[in-house]
């Protein structure tokens, strides 16, 4: 592997080295013939505290976190959120809490109508999400081993805390699952994690390996940043790059935007692939007209939360603080099917910045959230260049759907919380406290509620007017550019999104399996 030089050509480009740029450079690059190019803006990871599972709130907002800020948000007290994105090989992989959730099946039937390719369905997704996991329980038909990520169930390191919630949420006729990756997503269990022996597995350790690093054709460049794309009528003559050693061109056959939901977006605009107005207000001549990129923008929230004083010492956690995540259909813990809301424990006193925490150890937490938000925000440029920053605007609960799911959801870690199997563990509840009223309840909710980290769908695919890439992830307007990231996905999967983000990638590298 060639990482201090880098060609002036390639066959392929890979732009952000990240869960999905990770795996492509090193399953594109098993063809001896292809010259890979990853381009990666920030170095390689070498923070103690990454591998630390327990240690990963602390890492957000350190060098090697992008840690956007949204616009403020009226759906949440007017709030302005911090974003963190990993900006380092291996990328959100090295920052978030590692838990492994391919979603349930009815999640996918809307890629399935959005492109009307069933490739894009569970059923046929299923043997890709196989491919990439090493599962306790590989083997079955249903689970993968042998894969590159490791995919942990934990036992014996479960918090008696999160034991407790998991007997509440059973208590009240939810069913009992050995992980949440089987298809029955609703139900009680510890969550399923990226870890191998108490330790973090980012995607760059699980599949840039040292004999892929090896590969004479791949070639890494970190500490470089994609500036824009040179186009030469439908296609993208190249890149450029700006680096260590200043401003260069790579040409390439093919490019493969994997920057994530706010970046493959914004390099789009850069380049003058975008929508006309915005483009227009951001001093960027506008070379293709697609209105819909940086729209669709997606994602998950959570309520930190229904927060409880602890009767005794709660052992600090031995996973990474969020153990259970139950799914469940909103007033009815008893339904089956796809589910709508989530309660996770949190094994800490988890808060949103608007309430003052507790000491660690005296108190945890009952996060809230729902799984399929329907409101949705965008994304836009406000200037040519790396330096002028992203507008993001989530419009984070915008509709009276997700409001209303938000209360239920609230009333479900509330019943969970105030069952028998917690009074062990349980003092007092001390938010959110009396409220008397739904106004009251939205207006706490409000204050609660934080990124869950799952940006995604700004460059959604479809056959309509304004999808931008096809089912195969090309650029609709271009013949040889492809975006592989959650900036695909045309809308949520229930849970984290890591899980189909690679599941993206593997997909689109057995697309290439047999080109060059």
């Amino acid at each position: 592997m060639a990482d201090l030089m880098h060609p002036r050509n390639a066959d392929v480009v890979i732009v952000g080295g990240g869960s999905a740029g990770a795996l492509l450079a090193a399953r594109l690059s098993e063809v001896p013939a292809r010259r890979v190019v990853l381009v990666e803006a920030g170095e390689e990871a070498d923070d103690p505290d990454i591998w630390n599972p327990a240690a990963w709130p602390a890492l957000q907002g350190r060098s090697y976190d992008w840690d956007y800020l949204t616009e403020p948000q009226a759906g949440t007290a007017g709030r302005v959120h911090h974003w963190a994105r990993g900006r380092l090989m291996g990328g959100s992989s090295c920052l978030h809490a590692m838990g492994y959730m391919r979603g349930h099946p009815s999640d996918f039937q809307p890629w399935v109508e959005a492109t009307g390719d069933s490739r894009w369905s569970w059923d046929e997704l299923l043997p890709v999400f196989m491919a990439n996991e090493d599962h306790p329980l590989g083997g079955d038909g249903i689970h993968g081993r042998g894969g590159p990520m490791p995919v942990y169930l934990p036992e014996e390191e479960v918090s008696p805390v999160a034991r407790a919630f998991i007997e509440a949420g059973a208590s009240l006729g939810l069913p009992r699952l050995h992980g949440h990756n089987s298809g029955n997503m609703i139900g009680v269990t510890p969550n399923s994690l990226n870890i191998r022996n108490g330790r973090r597995i980012t995607t760059a350790e699980a599949w840039l390996t040292p004999a892929v690093r090896g590969r004479e054709n791949l070639t890494v460049l970190t500490g470089t940043l994609a500036r824009r794309l040179v186009l030469d009528a439908n296609r993208v003559r190249g890149i450029e790059i700006v680096g260590r050693e200043g401003s260069s061109e790579i040409s390439a056959e093919r490019i493969v935007l994997s920057s994530g939901a706010l970046e493959s977006p914004a390099l789009l605009m850069r380049s003058g692939i975008g929508p006309r107005d915005v483009l227009k207000k951001a001093g960027v001549a506008c070379l293709i007209d697609l209105p819909g990129v940086g729209r669709n923008l997606q994602d998950h929230l959570l309520g930190a939360g229904n927060l409880y004083a602890a009767k005794r010492p709660v052992p600090p956690s031995r996973l990474q603080h969020s153990e259970s995540m139950a799914y469940m259909r909103a007033g009815d813990f008893a339904a089956t099917g796809q589910p709508d809301i989530v309660v996770g424990c949190g094994i800490a006193p988890i808060v949103s910045e608007r309430f003052k925490a507790p000491a660690a150890g005296t108190a945890y937490s009952l996060l809230f959230g729902i799984t399929h938000p329907t409101s949705r925000g965008s994304l836009r440029i406000i200037g040519p260049e790396l330096h002028d920053r992203l507008l993001i605007d989530p419009a984070y609960l915008q509709t009276e759907r997700d409001r209303g799911l938000f209360r239920q959801a609230l009333k479900a870690a509330r019943d969970i919380g105030h069952q028998q199997e917690l009074a062990d563990w349980r003092e007092r509840e001390i938010l959110p406290g009396d409220l008397k009223s739904e106004a009251e309840i939205d207006a706490f909710i409000a204050q609660a509620v934080t990124t869950h980290h799952h940006p995604c769908g700004t460059c959604r695919m479809g056959t309509d007017a304004d999808a931008v890439v096809d089912s195969d992830l090309r650029l609709q307007a271009l013949d040889n550019l492809f975006i592989v990231d959650a900036s695909i996905m045309p809308s949520l999967t229930a849970g984290p999104i890591h899980a189909a983000v690679l599941a993206i990638a593997e997909r689109f590298a057995r697309n290439m399996a047999t080109t060059v």
